[in-house]
């Protein structure tokens, strides 16, 4: 286990970061700065060491080359996770270290990093609930393909440099509801990819020192810039994010029941009854 580095109150966001942050919160992309830096828990060698403690079902690994879109999940490519991220420059891969706060190093970064931010974010939404960490590793050229993710994310370039193409979260065009509902009950999120919905995305370049922040499930793809990428997501839950999980949900056992059930509503609405009906109906043993 690494020993844990402190971050001093503010290091990370300087303070027209946190100001365009609670700005912007928790609807609108947008990005960010940060001064990070040449963090030593982001060198390629602690991460290697952090990917070979982390139990297996923490980490994620197979080609970079990937496309946009893809059914399922992509096999992973043979090499050792640690090779694979201490060779990135030549392994031509992409891994993600999940829950990286199970390491109290990294559990003690990612409390930093959110403590600068925390005020804004209980402003909006409420008490900031089930607080994770991930990191991305990724050689040169590399493709995260199109999916969605049910946390509200900022997304911090620490090294090198991509371009996340971004869409509209809630919008059934790039995310169909019934795939919302799947997921919500324990299915996937891989979303089907049609050329024409490029047209409706916005394209975020992030380089070393930037950051972005992604709304709840608003759908996305990332292609890496042409040297390798290390990337940290620090990521929370909120209450509207479960209470509009939960919804979606009920929506899927409404669905199944042969109705046709509306969206639950972005924030601010609350989707309290939905989330409740769902709620009722888990306890009593629905799926």
């Amino acid at each position: 286990m690494n020993a844990p580095v402190t971050l001093s109150p503010g290091a990370a966001f300087p303070n027209t970061a946190r100001a365009a942050f609670a700005e912007n919160y928790p609807e609108i992309p947008h990005k960010l700065t940060h001064t990070l830096g040449a963090h030593p828990l982001m060198e390629l060698e602690a991460l290697a060491a952090l990917a070979e403690a982390l139990p297996a079902g923490s980490i994620e690994y197979n080609a970079a080359d990937q496309p946009i879109g893809i059914d399922g999940k992509p096999a992973p490519t043979g090499i050792p996770i640690g090779r694979t991220i201490r060779e990135i420059e030549t392994t031509r891969s992409w891994a993600v270290l999940k829950n990286i706060e199970q390491d109290p190093a990294y559990a003690a970064l990612l409390a930093g990093l959110l403590a600068e931010i925390r005020p804004a974010i209980e402003a909006r939404t409420g008490r900031m609930l089930k607080t994770q960490g991930f990191v991305f590793v990724t050689s040169a050229g590399g493709v995260t393909p199109y999916h969605f993710d049910p946390e509200h994310n900022i997304l911090m370039q620490v090294r090198g440099s991509k371009v996340m193409t971004q869409f509209p979260a809630g919008e059934a065009t790039y995310a169909p509801d019934e795939i919302h509902e799947t997921y919500h009950t324990g299915g996937g999120r891989e979303l089907k990819w049609r050329e024409e919905l490029l047209a409706g995305g916005r394209e975020f370049p992030l380089k070393t020192g930037e950051a972005l922040y992604v709304p709840v499930m608003a759908p996305h793809f990332v292609r890496n810039g042409q040297e390798p990428s290390v990337s940290l997501s620090i990521t929370w839950r909120s209450e509207w994010s479960f209470a509009e999980a939960d919804a979606r949900a009920f929506n899927g056992l409404l669905r199944k029941l042969g109705l046709n059930p509306s969206p639950p509503g972005r924030w601010p609405a609350t989707n309290r009854t939905k989330a409740l009906g769902w709620r009722i109906a888990r306890k009593l043993g629905a799926r």
